[in-house]
Order: structure tokens, then sequence, then C-alpha cells
């Protein structure tokens, strides 16, 4: 295939590729080209004016081309002809099937013209049939965007729009300012200029491409630089808005707890990354490929656009570029350990992503939620309910760029909380927070609807207040360690030693029969132990004359307070306002702590 600069050309026949990249005036300004004329097939017309009737840049771009070239003709003084039949509507649509290239070969066969391409595949063809071809790689122009002028290393994004001045957001997630970064306001030529010069790297450098082309607007990635370009009649005015990463974190970055850390290196079932749009969570989803390809697993990504910056070794798919389908078949075959799916919008993408977590293959998803909650709830109505926990197992929130909730989820068979009969019992989805494993909400069907309800555990009315009250006082004759939960008007559930619970309930249950009709309200009975005891808290000791003081933090003011020896439960008492416990020391209970501090024995103060 001929490389070399061709000086004079009797006739030239250039193609729609070398057209639209504006390289055939290029070529005869530089005199690296000097055609005695220019002949333009009818179909390429006819291709620019289809692209550019269907508002794409790419039309327009390619009919300014030929503009350039007939002032070229007057001033360099060469033919600018038109020739061939005009396709028709087949032949047009079809063109990406090479309709319009063999239309544009067969004009230069039968012209014995040089034919002008940057089309590898056209050029080999025609040379298959003995065309004289001028092939022209395309290859990286090393120049500067005019739009990163409006960038600097604070930079997150930048907004251009016809007649405003430029805009741009500085900071980092969650802590940014939109800033004026220029006094003059753009005309219409300036944001025009600055998209054709996108649209034309984007087909030219090899880190660049157009993601998503439609009439109104234009997806393009350029590097690390996001852009989305928008134009009448879609918008009411022509508008470029450009996004970049201000900063590459690496997982240890985000200072995880060992038990998430745990959970993302051994158990990386279903994670759902959520946030609010600008809260890093593309920044985060970044970081756990980048962990996962460091650990020598094959990681791939889903996207659209592909706007991820991710080293060689991990493979970028555009969805936009392909269907569900076809994403599903590449990664079943290709088995990768982890896959990245950023962005996930509409039915069909969350879909996608149950069909392949069901599949087996280790999914994270990135997905717009104000809460994280609302990440989970994107899924409801979707997929089955009972189907959730088996896709979703770990809900990682991004707020201000770093973690702000994790969420867990798994299924059992219970009554939903707030119910009381036993026969309510149904399938739910419960939902933990990851890190205390505190229940925050609840997942089940409800008649033909799936709920969603908030479990607010550590809320309790006066009501509820003065019921823990009367029951604990009713159980004091049973056992002196009580800790009572009211969950409904209805229902409560009592802790208890385990040495104590069958005196509780006696023979047959008449026992406990007896104190739910006194009290009038339905009575679980558990074992209590540690993790029903609740929080171990610090103290001071100071033995007085005639009390025995015990000095906490103001925060447990007002609180009941467990007093144990040696892990053996003495007493509990109520702490004062400004955060004392005073025990008189004229009884028997006291006399035992005095003994027990005196001696050295281990006190244990818990809430």
């Amino acid at each position: 295939m001929k490389k070399k600069t061709i000086n004079n050309v009797e006739k030239l026949v250039p193609d729609t590729s070398v057209i639209i990249e504006g390289l055939v005036s290029d070529r005869i300004k530089k005199k690296e080209i000097v055609p005695k004329s220019v002949v333009i097939h009818e179909a390429v017309l006819a291709e620019l004016e289809h692209q550019a009737n269907q508002n794409k840049e790419t039309g327009v771009i390619g009919l300014e081309e030929i503009n350039k070239i007939r002032e070229l003709s007057k001033k360099l003084e060469f033919n600018l002809e038109f020739s061939g039949k005009r396709p028709n509507a087949y032949e047009i649509k079809y063109a990406r099937l090479g309709e319009i290239d063999s239309l544009i070969r067969e004009l230069a066969y039968n012209e014995s013209a040089s034919l002008m391409t940057s089309d590898k595949t056209q050029a080999m063809v025609a040379e298959a049939k003995g065309i004289h071809v001028i092939f022209i790689e395309i290859k990286k122009l090393f120049k500067k965007l005019k739009l990163e002028k409006f960038f600097d290393e604070t930079t997150m994004s930048v907004h251009l729009r016809e007649n405003v001045v430029p805009y741009a957001k500085k900071g980092t997630p969650g802590k940014w300012k939109f800033v004026a970064v220029e006094d003059t306001k753009l005309t219409r030529k300036d944001i025009t200029d600055i998209s054709h010069e996108i649209i034309e790297e984007s087909t030219i450098a090899r880190d660049a491409f157009i993601e998503i082309e439609r009439a109104g607007s234009t997806i393009a990635q350029i590097g690390k630089f996001r852009i989305v370009i928008t134009k009448p009649p879609f918008s009411d005015g022509w508008e470029i808005t450009a996004v970049r990463p201000v900063k590459t974190l690496s997982l240890e970055d985000y200072k995880l707890s060992d038990k998430l850390k745990q959970r993302i290196s051994e158990q990386a079932e279903g994670i759902l990354i959520a946030g609010s749009p600008g809260m890093g969570k593309s920044t985060f989803a970044q970081a756990l490929a980048q962990f996962y390809a460091g650990t020598g697993k094959i990681v791939k990504t889903i996207e659209a656009p592909r706007d991820l910056v991710l080293p060689d070794n991990i493979t970028q798919y555009a969805i936009s570029h392909g269907s569900s389908q076809e994403i599903h078949d590449v990664l079943l075959l290709s088995r990768p350990d982890y896959t990245i799916f950023d962005e996930m919008r509409n039915t069909s993408d969350f879909q996608l992503f149950a069909d392949l977590r069901l599949s087996g293959i280790g999914l994270a998803g990135v997905v717009h939620a104000t809460n994280p909650i609302d990440a989970i709830q994107r899924f409801v109505g979707r997929i089955e309910l009972g189907v959730i926990p088996q896709v979703i197992d770990t809900v990682i929130f991004i707020k201000d760029g770093f973690v702000d909730e994790v969420l867990s989820l798994k299924m059992v068979v219970k009554v939903p909380t707030g119910m009381t009969e036993a026969d309510l019992a149904r399938p739910v989805v419960i939902v933990n927070d990851f890190e205390t494993n505190k229940l925050e909400y609840e997942l089940y069907s409800y008649g033909e609807e799936t709920v969603v309800v908030p479990v607010i555990s550590n809320h309790k009315t006066p009501t509820n207040k003065l019921a823990e009250k009367t029951i604990k006082d009713a159980f004091r004759h049973y056992s002196e360690e009580v800790k009572v939960d009211v969950v409904s008007e209805n229902k409560c559930v009592v802790y208890v030693p385990e040495s104590n619970i069958a005196k509780i309930i006696g023979r047959q249950g008449k026992n406990i029969d007896e104190i739910e009709k006194r009290l009038g309200i339905s009575i679980d009975i558990k074992e209590l132990d540690k993790k029903t005891q609740g929080q171990s808290i610090e103290f001071n000791t100071e033995i007085k004359k005639k009390n025995i003081i015990f000095y906490l933090d103001m925060q447990f003011k007002d609180k009941n307070i467990g007093i144990y020896i040696n892990d053996d439960y003495l007493l509990t008492a109520k702490s004062g306002k400004s955060g004392l416990i005073k025990i008189k020391k004229n009884n028997k209970i006291a006399r035992i702590l005095v003994d027990a501090i005196n001696s050295g024995e281990k006190i244990k103060l818990m809430l």
C-alpha cells in the first residue's frame, strides 16, 4: 500500500472519511497534493446531508470541508466537480456496510482517478481492483484542545453555553464552588468551533472516541475528559459540559474498616456503590477496579459512556455500542473475576446486573441515589423481591468523596417488625447497618405491593417508655436483670438470664399467660446475653463518708446504668443530670460494692 506523499494528481476522488477529517483541504493547502481537478461523488454529499439533517456534527463538519475545498479551487485554480448518481435511501441507510464506499470506488475507477481515503478497508479493496490509492493514515494530533484552557488542577467540570460566560466547578466532591473562569460571554461560533474540534479529535486520537451521537446531543470521551455537547432543537442553545476526575484515589485512601475490607476482598457478590451526582461514586469504582486488578484478578467494566480512567489491563466495554445480550454473552465467555457496572440508569441496566449476578459473576454497580436505601429500592419492581439479597449483598454509600454508610442485606422468614400475629410470618429482606449489624429497614410483600419499612428501634415514645418501666417492674419479682423492648402497642420482648426463663414461663406456660393478661400485652421471653446488655461505660469512682460516687461522661446523664462485679450483676442505678451516680452506704449492696472496690475486683458499668 502506498503511503508516500504524492504531489501532482490529475484527478482526485476523496471519500467521506477524508472529507470529515478535513484532510483534503489540509493536504492541498500544504501542497502535499496538487490536483488538476477534485471530483466529489454525489453519494458523499448525500451522506453528509443526511447526517447534517439528523443534527450530527460529522455531517456539518463534512459540508464545511467541501466549502473549504471550493474556496481553495478558486484560489489555486483547480476544478471542483460533482459526479455520479445520487444514492437512494437504502444505500444511504446502509452506508456503514460499504454501499457508499462502493459507489465512490466505481467513480474513481471510471474516471481513472486517484482515490483518497483514510479507511484502510476502502484502500485495500480499491487497490485490489487496480485503482490508484492515496491512503492517509490518521495519527494523533499532539495539540491542546481549546476546551483545556478552561481547566486548571482544581477544576472538576467546565460548563460552556452560548451567550453566557464560561463557568467551572472547582474543588473536590462535596466541597466545590461554581465560579466564572472568564468575563467574556461565549458566542455561538465560539461554542461550535470548540465542538467541531472535539468531534475531530474524537476520531483521530487513540484514547478518544464518540460514545453516543444523536440528533441533538453528542457524548465523547477524550483522554480523561467526558464531554457532552447539546444543541437545538434538543436544547434551547448550544452547550458543552466537560467533566474530568480531579484526583485518583486508591482503596487505602478511603480508610475502610477491617470488616468492610474483608467483605470487599472475600465476598464481593453484589456491591452497589451509591450516592448523589458529583459525590465521587465513579472515583470509588475506579479505586475498587484497580484494587481487584492489583490482586491478580481479571477485571472488566460495563460503562455508558466509558469514562473511568483505568490501566490497560482492565477491559472497558461500552453498552451503548452493544446490546445487553452481547455484554451478557461476552462476560460469560471471557469469565472475569470481577466486573464494574458504571452508571446503571434504566430497567434494562438493572435487569442485566441481576442476570449477570445470578450467573455467578462478581459485580459492583454504580447507581445514583440520595440515600442508601434508595439504591435498593431502584431494584424493587424490576426483579423479584426474594432475588434481591442474591443480587445485592452490600450497599456502599458515598458522600463528599468518602464512604458515609454501608448496608448489608439478607433474607429471613419472620413476622415483620410491628406486626404481632405469628401467622403473619413471611419472607422478609432485612437491611442492616453493616458495621453495627443494627436493623435499619425491612422489605416484604404487603398485599399486591412490595413495601420498604424503616425500623426505628432506638426511638421510644413517652408511652413506650412508660410501658417499658411498668413491664420491667413486673418482672423484677422474677429476675434482677431485666431488659424490655416494646416493639409495638401489642407486643414486647423481655430479656432475662437463661436461669430465670423457666420460672417466668411456668408449667405449661401458665405463669407467662397470667402476666400477659395482667399487663395486657403479648410477651416474648428471650435470653439476656452480652449483646443485649448494652454499652460498656468508662467511669471514675470515689468512696466518700456517706456515698459511693461514680463519675460518668455527660452523654450518660439521666440513664439507667447496670453495675457489675466480675461480670455478675449487682444493681441498676440511675445517673443524675450532672452524670453522677450516688449510692448510699447504709445498705448491704453498698457494703458489697465498697468491699469489691477496695479489694481491686473488676467493676463494670453497662448502659
